[in-house]
């Protein structure tokens, strides 16, 4: 592994040594920070290798599915780091967890994320597995694109999904998703029998919000646990994943909390909210002061409460996120978890990527692809199945989902330019694809 930890946009990586910064002019008049370490790395980029002038060499940014993750190895990528209002320049929260062994997991999947997962170009049976923190849209908003746009782009195994219960069944996981399904009913029920449906299933494990570090999934050496946090209202809560001894802490948003101290203690990667700050929740969101500090500092972490956080439970590499990472804010933010803490720190923004071993941590920005279409499949895909039409409507309790009379009175005919499609789809693919024929109205 790389040991050179590279100087990222709006991005601290501090390790031990000698630190110190400086201030360099921003686009628009801003400033923004630099700051260096004199430690490892700093020895390390003095040497000075043979360098071919043909041959590759590494590289400083990371390119989705070009490198081979290690057996002993995590990255993580952030595709969503932004605030409750959605924007193109961040999403809202999201991050991948991929393990050497082959193991995906998405923590939460807030609104704007799916287009950053699709960016990825993995393939959608390996993303299989949500964890949502909480039921705000910021951090689940985008399941339903997951969930329908995955299957349409070669997902054919159900969806799974984590989630804590309510204080009244109403508030819980299982409540929202079943509603999201029925939402769904005629998107669903518009594809079944036009495309694979196996994908276009969701099984849901609710969980009780109060379980304190217990586990709600054991595979593959893997095991996930979840502890109560604080935020809105109850039925909010954190997670830690634990892999080949290497440890991953989410919060999801939470107020600082004695769950999240206590749990959270010798991770390799912990993940904590830290809201921008109160001045700027004035000026940049127009909230009211009241409003800013009571939802700046009591419903979510401020930046000098995050710092405290940290410097108390002390990981090998604190992340925040949960802020809009301007070259006008960032600042601010930076400043005032650096007065309560100095230890290795990422300001997030999508896309940032640490790769994580027992021996280092390496934080890079990947380099995406924004015209995607379908990654490559993990499984066969199957032709459409007139017995999912069938089912759905048994499901919805009509007697057919075909056109009604008064509908299919309205078709044009085009007859004379489809049927030269098929018959060219059956020369090529050497098997007949009988022209579908109309009934007619009655």
């Amino acid at each position: 592994m790389n040991r050179r930890k590279r100087l990222l946009k709006y991005s601290a990586y501090l390790v031990a040594g000698l630190t110190f910064g400086f201030w360099l002019a921003a686009p628009n008049g801003g400033l923004k920070i630099l700051s260096y370490t004199f430690g490892p790395s700093m020895a390390l980029a003095q040497e000075t290798p043979e360098v071919s002038p043909v041959k590759a060499r590494e590289r400083d940014t990371y390119y989705p599915n070009s490198e081979d993750l290690k057996p002993d190895e995590m990255r993580v990528i952030a595709c969503g780091t932004g605030m409750p209002t959605t924007r193109a320049a961040q999403a809202a929260a999201c991050f991948l967890v991929e393990l050497g062994n082959g193991d995906k997991f998405l923590f939460d999947i807030g609104s704007g994320s799916a287009e950053r997962i699709s960016s990825l170009q993995i393939p959608y049976n390996y993303l299989d597995k949500v964890f949502i923190g909480h039921l705000h849209t910021d951090h689940f908003g985008a399941l339903h694109d997951l969930f329908i746009g995955g299957a349409l782009m070669g997902r054919n195994v159900p969806l799974r999904v984590w989630g804590p219960s309510g204080a009244v069944p109403e508030l819980g996981t299982a409540y929202a998703l079943d509603r999201m399904r029925e939402m769904l009913s005629w998107d669903l029920a518009g594809r079944a029998g036009n495309v694979d449906f196996r994908g276009y299933v969701m099984d849901v494990t609710e969980f009780d919000y109060k379980l304190e570090n217990e586990p709600i999934y054991e595979a593959n050496g893997v095991v996930i646990r979840t502890f109560p946090a604080i935020h809105s209202i109850d039925g909010s809560v954190s997670y830690a994943l634990e892999w080949n001894d290497l440890k991953f802490v989410f919060s999801s948003d939470t107020y600082p909390n004695k769950w999240f101290v206590e749990y959270s203690k010798d991770a390799d990667l912990v993940i904590h909210e830290c809201f921008i700050a109160v001045p700027e929740l004035v000026s940049k969101m127009k909230f009211t002061p009241e409003s800013a500090l009571q939802v700046g500092t009591q419903v979510h972490t401020a930046p000098e409460a995050f710092g405290k956080v940290m410097s108390e439970i002390k990981p090998r590499m604190a992340v925040a996120y949960h802020f809009f990472n301007d070259f006008d804010t960032v600042n601010g933010v930076y400043e005032r978890i650096r007065s309560t803490y100095d230890g290795p720190l990422s300001m997030s923004e999508d896309f940032m990527v640490w790769n994580v071993t027992k021996d280092d941590i390496v934080v890079r920005m990947a380099a995406t692809e924004e015209r995607t279409w379908a990654p490559p499949l993990a499984a066969p895909a199957e032709a459409p199945k007139v017995e999912d039409k069938t089912a759905m409507a048994e499901q919805l309790g009509v007697e057919t989902l075909d056109f009604s009379d008064f509908v299919a009175s309205g078709v044009w005919d085009v007859e004379d330019v489809l049927r030269p499609i098929y018959e060219e789809a059956s020369e090529a693919m050497g098997q007949e694809f009988p022209y579908p024929e109309k009934s007619e109205p009655k």
